[in-house]
């Protein structure tokens, strides 16, 4: 059902659909409505059989997931900035474990100085944590997003972040297209746990190895990503067929046919890209655009021969030219017949020459 909600709200409400049963987390802007709204449902006995648990810190929150999870329960929390990287031993210790934790990460400046707004350097510092991450554009994409997330995530036995834009998405009121319950459990059965810890059959997770073994766990963790590089669109293709309606899957592109040029960018950037686009289109300019939803594991057919970007939404120092997102460029310039030419460029400013 369609209806007029703030994005954080309609996450909120999908994830509850998803009947998550253990929801941890610590309050921090700009994600805090998320998890108040889920606390608010769990109190109302809206999602049955989960526990909501209020905790001290980001860093508790996402370890009482790990135990829960790891003890056979679909986990669910949410965080930002400062709150992302509090978490980031335990952020490690859930990809390491394979344990199938979603969470949202309303994307937001780190500081100092302090900046509540929309950045991408929270998730982007953990980027190669064996996270999968998926960026929303909007917030139809952010709900059915998670949805799919859940589901991916136990598939593979990989958690998995879903990235929203602070405020530019959590905190804006937009028309979006509700799931019912049972769309939402016809695409998403209940949660069986790959590994669990039971008392009567006693195993250990997460234990110390030697340096040998820690570089094949590593190794096998890298092939579960490359395998969401299938799964990803394949989910997305699945998620059409019950919800009626397209998701772009790792990428997509827009009036990317004939154009000479292309902007990479992610997030919720692309829809004031598109009418710029659609702009430069009507004066005769060829040029369009290629968005990325699956920036982990990172589609590998990314390969165009004249890229312009891609469009940085996050701040870095002691690099020059390119941030985070333009790490693709060099297996681009192995791909293509030559080497896409990137330019760093941040709303707000002037790109590097």
């Amino acid at each position: 059902m369609r209806e007029q909600i703030e994005g954080s709200q309609a996450i909120a409400r999908v994830v509850g659909m998803c009947r998550p049963q253990v929801v941890c987390a610590y309050p921090i802007t700009p994600q805090t409505h998320i998890v108040e709204s889920l606390g608010l449902q769990v109190k109302r006995g809206d999602i049955t059989g989960c526990e909501f648990i209020n905790v001290e810190s980001e860093f508790a929150a996402l370890s009482v997931l790990i135990g829960a999870s790891a003890a056979g329960s679909r986990t669910y929390t949410a965080t930002a900035s400062q709150g992302l990287l509090y978490m980031t031993e335990a952020v490690y210790n859930a990809a390491g474990m394979g344990l199938p934790i979603v969470m949202t990460v309303a994307n937001r400046a780190v500081g100092a100085p302090i900046n509540i707004w929309n950045d991408h350097s929270d998730s982007m510092a953990l980027r190669d944590s064996g996270w999968v991450q998926l960026h929303a554009a909007d917030n139809q994409e952010a709900v059915d997003l998670h949805i799919q997330a859940f589901r991916l995530a136990e598939q593979l036995s990989v958690p998995v972040m879903v990235c929203v834009d602070g405020f530019a998405l959590t905190h804006a009121v937009e028309e979006i297209d509700i799931p019912g319950q049972d769309q939402v459990d016809a695409f998403l059965p209940p949660f069986v746990a790959r590994q669990r810890l039971d008392p009567a059959a006693p195993l250990t997770i997460g234990s110390m190895v030697g340096p040998d073994a820690f570089t094949e766990v590593r190794y096998l963790a890298h092939q579960r990503l490359r395998r969401a590089t299938d799964l990803v669109p394949a989910i997305a293709a699945e998620f059409a067929g019950v919800f009626g309606r397209s998701r772009p899957g790792l990428l997509e592109t827009y009036r990317a046919e004939g154009a000479e040029t292309l902007v990479v960018a992610q997030g919720s950037v692309t829809g004031t890209l598109f009418d710029v686009i659609d702009d430069l289109r009507d004066s005769g300019v060829p040029i369009g655009a290629v968005v990325v939803t699956a920036y982990r594991p990172f589609p590998a057919v990314l390969s165009p021969t004249c890229c312009r970007g891609p469009l940085e939404w996050s701040s870095w120092t002691g690099r020059w030219r390119r941030g985070p997102a333009g790490s693709w460029r060099p297996t681009s310039a192995r791909l293509c017949d030559r080497a896409p030419r990137a330019r760093r460029s941040s709303p707000g400013s002037v790109a590097d020459p």
